[in-house]
């Protein structure tokens, strides 16, 4: 049972909303504009900020889902985190579409949603705030997961799952680049903003620091 939870929570991450919305309503690949990413963030620039929207609601309705199942399953909570972590590779690395994906951001959001509620709750306001008035993913995130940990600790939230929600950041910003290819630093100010803001948190910072390998260099 516990395998067959967590390989259903791969299956369930691998559906590929993006590509299937920018199908039926766009007749568009979404691998094949933007930036290439099979996620709502690309889906928003170019299928339109309704199916963006709407696809960010459904990855993050996929991330929660097999949580439910394997909790409604009695599984231990071992098993429960695994299962959160197949679901965020499988959208990552869809079986459906040749192991490509998006970047996991709105599915790992599902995926804690369902498993520390509270916390993300409380830190709903404060990130739809930020993207309303600064329109800042990257920043979002930040207000999202920087303090996350830190209000689970408050709320008394098992000690597990308060290393999940901190470890869940660096796995999924660490993974987030893995084979999606290099991110050169543009020599543009505007093209440099535009990739950073493209880019995933792993391309971020691999930016960032060969940005500053080139100053020192230039320097």
């Amino acid at each position: 049972m516990t395998w067959v939870i967590i390989l259903s929570g791969y299956i369930l991450g691998s559906i590929p909303t993006a590509y299937i919305v920018g199908r039926l309503l766009e007749g568009k690949d979404i691998r094949q504009v933007g930036d290439g990413n099979v996620g709502a963030r690309n889906a928003y620039h170019e299928l339109g900020h309704k199916a963006g929207i709407a696809i960010f609601l459904l990855d993050a309705t996929k991330g929660a889902l097999p949580i439910f199942i394997a909790q409604a399953a009695v599984l231990s909570q071992v098993t429960i985190l695994f299962t959160g972590v197949a679901t965020v590779v499988g959208h990552n690395w869809s079986i459906f579409i040749g192991f490509r994906g998006g970047r996991g951001e709105a599915t790992t959001i599902g995926v804690l949603l369902a498993l520390i509620t509270q916390p993300m709750l409380i830190l709903a306001g404060p990130v739809l705030a930020t993207l309303l008035l600064k329109k800042n993913v990257m920043l979002a995130s930040c207000v999202l997961f920087i303090p996350l940990p830190f209000i689970c600790w408050w709320l008394g939230i098992p000690g597990m799952l308060v290393s999940y929600s901190t470890g869940c950041l660096v796995w999924w910003g660490s993974l987030i680049s893995s084979g999606r290819g290099k991110y050169p630093v543009p020599q543009k100010r505007g093209a440099l903003r535009q990739s950073i803001f493209t880019a995933g948190v792993g391309g971020r910072v691999a930016m960032i620091g060969a940005l500053i390998m080139g100053r020192r260099k230039n320097g």
